[in-house]
């Protein structure tokens, strides 16, 4: 039995964690702003400072920050205030308590971003020679992941191994998901081609998410910068094709830049989610022997839509 910390656990992503380790049998902890009655324990945690929680990593395996602002949102600069600030404290006071364990956690895998790369088109990004994005273009969204992980690597955790998780968008089957927000779009016909749609999607199943992070903690060898996604990313129009296709839906209006102008604004989102190309392949885990179960989109994509009717 393993005793895990996720702090900022009680999002998507920290739900299915949480959700298949308490079903392994270990012990799970999630620390949130809101917490909430599950099957594991819940213990709340601004973000901001160090909680009654600090004492439990003196008995921790594993700790998996997902602690920040959702960028969902448009980035107006209080909102972008927010999303840096809330990534950098809680990784910083995390590092703090960590360094100051009697008996620190074995591993510490803190959540980053598979965005961190440029804008790609021509040519794969991997975790060995990818380029990190010009601040230039789409700077906001690399600045927060470049400082993010410099905040993550300045903490002075000796004992600890640490891993950045630079994870594509996670697709299951979960309401308020990426997939569902996506499904809901293509149901309603307006599931077509996005923008230019020669922008690649990068994505992991949830399955092959929980199946890495398991692989990660498992190969003792394995530190740094770790990209999470689907070895397989493809362009938006085909990306949406096969959603359609999986959900039997043969219409789906495009959409061009300027309607996906008017549509973020009306969501109180930004564009960038949809037309920034991440072209993201997952070549250190594939290097250390990791098999997705599920590398196909228009494979997954019809497994995901059984899941969810």
């Amino acid at each position: 039995m393993l005793r895990i910390l996720i702090p900022g656990g009680s999002g998507q992503v920290g739900t299915i964690l949480a959700r298949r380790f308490h079903a392994q049998g270990h012990e799970v902890t999630v620390l949130s702003r809101y917490p909430q009655n599950m099957q594991w324990r819940t213990l709340p945690w601004d973000g901001e400072s160090a909680g009654v929680w600090a004492h439990l990593l003196d008995s921790t395996d594993i700790v998996i920050n997902l602690a920040g602002r959702s960028v969902h949102c448009r980035y107006t600069e209080s909102n972008k205030a927010q999303i840096l600030r809330s990534r950098l404290d809680s990784t910083r006071i995390l590092g703090q308590a960590i360094a100051s364990a009697s008996n620190p956690p074995r591993l510490w895998l803190n959540a980053s971003t598979a965005t961190i790369y440029r804008h790609s088109i021509d040519q794969p990004q991997d975790d060995l020679t990818g380029e990190i994005g010009d601040p230039g273009s789409w700077g906001f969204s690399i600045e927060v992941a470049t400082q993010w992980e410099q905040a993550f690597n300045a903490a002075h955790t000796p004992n600890t191994r640490k891993i950045a998780l630079r994870s594509a968008m996670t697709m299951s089957p979960d309401p308020g998901g990426v997939f569902s927000v996506l499904s809901r779009l293509v149901k309603l016909g307006l599931g077509g081609t996005n923008g230019p749609g020669k922008q690649y999607v990068s994505w992991v199943h949830h399955r092959d998410f929980t199946r890495a992070i398991d692989f990660l903690i498992e190969h003792e060898e394995l530190s740094g910068p770790i990209n999470i996604s689907s070895p397989n990313p493809l362009p938006n129009a085909e990306f949406m094709a096969a959603l359609r296709t999986a959900w039997q839906q043969s219409i789906g209006l495009p959409a061009t830049k300027w309607m996906l102008e008017i549509g973020a604004f009306l969501m109180r989102t930004e564009t960038e989610l949809i037309l920034k190309s991440r072209r993201v392949v997952p070549t250190r885990l594939l290097n250390a022997g990791f098999e997705f179960l599920h590398a196909d989109w228009p494979t997954a994509a019809r497994q995901l839509v059984n899941d969810s009717r």
